[in-house]
């Protein structure tokens, strides 16, 4: 295998141009599941790789209860410094679960006090405090799905800009954004090479929203201009892996999107063209690299398999 084991951990570098092309390219809708999907392959062979690297590397050390066939020389030449891969493989994994941990701990209390905070109100589907502060953003769980907005946010729209924004938060719940916001953040700890991609997913999200409630509202304008008013002033979310109506960014891209025309609902635009071209090749190298990812991941653990006595 030699220097190839390694490729899951920097592979996910081949998947930026496919995050810049979708983002602008293909419609919302289809950028984020697409985005999400790759992220998440990526991030999981890294990981596997990273544990894989830890256990050839640190099997020949003398009490290790790891069989005795994974310290074979065989297996260890399948992975070059394997020594020095392997300590190395721990702080790394060490520092994954760590920061993974850290996110889903962090997620999880500020749904339990956003939920808690709502307690006291009737169960509607909108949850309006009053704040001086505002914000407005999509809160999914606690047996309900609700919209919390501030009462300083509302007073900062008028009537059609607030029916923007509770189209906006709906699409958010009804799509399980926060899912995909989630699961790019987790695999962006597990590998920081996927940041871009976890970026790229947080827009694409917002312009999802942002185009339904443009088709609710009846009116592209509307939206556009009721999300640059509630940038203005607004706070955002208690955390990036819940959906609000004024972030994340960049507010202008989205601001001058809802301006134009209204993206083209077809998944993939016609390879003849150029931008067609461009995001094909670069969505076949990203699915490639992917693929390469996986099969690194997979054959070494089919070596230690083999290496393993009966």
């Amino acid at each position: 295998m030699g220097i190839f084991v390694f490729l899951p951990l920097v592979l996910p570098l081949t998947a930026w141009p496919v995050a810049r092309l979708a983002e602008q390219r293909l419609h919302p809708r289809t950028a984020t599941r697409l985005l999400t999907g790759v992220c998440a392959v990526m991030a999981l062979c890294s990981t596997v790789c990273l544990i894989l690297l830890m256990v050839v590397g640190t099997a020949q050390l003398p009490g290790n209860p790891l069989p005795d066939g994974w310290s074979d020389p065989e297996v260890r030449a399948s992975v070059p410094y394997h020594e020095v891969a392997g300590k190395a493989a721990i702080v790394a994994l060490v520092v994954v679960f760590a920061s993974c941990l850290r996110t889903l701990v962090r997620h999880r209390r500020v749904r339990r006090r956003a939920h808690e905070a709502l307690e006291a109100l009737p169960r509607t589907e909108v949850a309006v405090l009053p704040d001086h502060r505002p914000y407005a953003y999509a809160l999914p769980g606690g047996g309900r799905d609700r919209i919390v907005v501030s009462t300083a946010m509302l007073a900062c729209l008028d009537s059609r800009e607030r029916r923007a924004l509770f189209a906006h938060e709906r699409v958010h719940l009804a799509a399980r954004h926060h899912r995909h916001l989630l699961l790019v953040r987790l695999a962006a700890d597990a590998n920081p090479f996927l940041r871009p991609l976890r970026t790229a997913v947080a827009y694409t999200a917002e312009r999802w929203a942002d185009e339904e409630a443009a088709r609710t509202v009846g009116s592209r304008r509307t939206v556009a201009r009721a999300i640059g008013k509630a940038a203005l002033v607004s706070r955002g979310t208690p955390t990036p892996a819940l959906a609000g109506f004024a972030a994340p960014g960049p507010l202008p891209r989205r601001v001058a999107a809802l301006l134009g025309p209204a993206p083209v609902a077809r998944a993939w635009p016609p390879l003849s063209t150029a931008v067609g071209l461009a995001l094909w090749t670069a969505a076949t190298g990203a699915a490639l690299s992917a693929m390469f990812s996986a099969n690194s991941a997979v054959t070494l653990l089919l070596l230690l398999h083999a290496a393993t006595p009966l």
